[in-house]
């Protein structure tokens, strides 16, 4: 049974799916977002906004906050419910909840994407006991403890120097021989001693009892293994988009994330895809916000 419909259902709050849900309540449309975990997304990890300045914002949480609240006295209905489904149906859309279903006219996938699993063994095993994603949330629980990051993006090389703050050495794994992560990153990092870099490797287990105590990292140039002790294993290597509810029918790019326009109109009309979860994002915050209003005016215009 149809529990309630909307203009526009927005499915994910993330920064993305706040600001286009906000924009589109404020333009005068009846809007509900979805969001099956802590709303924000992965950028409430992040206790400095690094070249984002709109609305004096410092923090991850705290842009999110904030647009929790506008939404709210937007008007915006917050449904705190993972989204099963997403199918053709009633109005426009049908959206299948955990609870019930609803209907929209238009719908927006604001989804975003997750951490990539490194995929070893042990990881799954000491997530929450060693295994972490947020070093500005766990970096102090590993005071005067060594630690390794696994990666050499912007993500990788920014949560190193977090911890470099807190550990007493901080090992990042890199599997290339160069880091893709900005040079002024770059540079902090390999001026900072408390953290040694190492090339051409790669995390084969993660190892330990109650809680981690160590690592098996394999070098690739000469196959040689080591077994280092650390306290605490964080992963950077990427982004996988969450869109497992999408239809079929969306069409995707070779790693799933959803093909868009110049739009951001997926392949199915009606539905649109902002932020992480579409092909081609620029993975930066300063983007996510104008593409997230000029999506919410697209779904205004095509309702008119």
């Amino acid at each position: 049974m149809t529990q309630s419909a909307y203009d526009l259902i927005v499915i994910g709050e993330g920064i993305s799916g706040l600001t286009c849900a906000g924009h589109a309540a404020r333009a005068g449309m009846r809007v509900a977002t979805f969001e099956s975990t802590l709303f924000g997304g992965l950028v409430i990890n992040v206790n400095e906004l690094d070249g984002y300045s709109e609305g004096g914002h410092k923090s991850g949480t705290d842009l999110a906050s904030g647009l929790m609240q506008s939404n709210s006295d937007a008007g915006v209905k917050s449904i705190q419910e993972g989204v099963s489904a997403l199918r053709p149906g009633g109005i426009g859309f049908e959206v299948a909840s955990d609870s019930g279903r609803y209907e929209a006219r238009s719908v927006v996938i604001a989804s975003g994407a997750r951490l990539r699993k490194l995929g070893v063994p042990g990881e799954a095993e000491f997530e929450g006991r060693g295994v972490s994603s947020c070093a500005d949330c766990d970096g102090p629980m590993f005071q005067n403890e060594d630690v390794v990051v696994v990666g050499g993006g912007d993500s990788a090389l920014q949560e190193a120097l977090v911890l470099a703050h807190y550990c007493r050495g901080v090992r990042v794994v890199h599997r290339r021989d160069a880091f893709r992560a900005q040079q002024r990153l770059v540079e902090q990092v390999r001026a900072n001693a408390g953290i040694s870099i190492s090339w051409h490797a790669t995390i084969e287990a993660i190892l330990g009892g109650k809680m981690v105590e160590k690592v098996r990292i394999k070098h690739a140039g000469d196959g040689r293994t080591e077994e280092m002790p650390c306290a605490g294993v964080f992963a950077y290597i990427g982004l996988e988009p969450s869109a497992g509810f999408a239809p079929a029918s969306i069409a995707r790019d070779a790693r799933g994330h959803l093909v868009t326009n110049t739009d951001c109109e997926t392949s199915v009309a009606g539905i649109w895809a902002i932020g992480a979860v579409r092909s081609g994002y620029s993975g930066l915050l300063r983007d996510a916000v104008p593409e997230a209003r000029r999506v919410a005016e697209a779904v205004r215009d095509r309702l008119d």
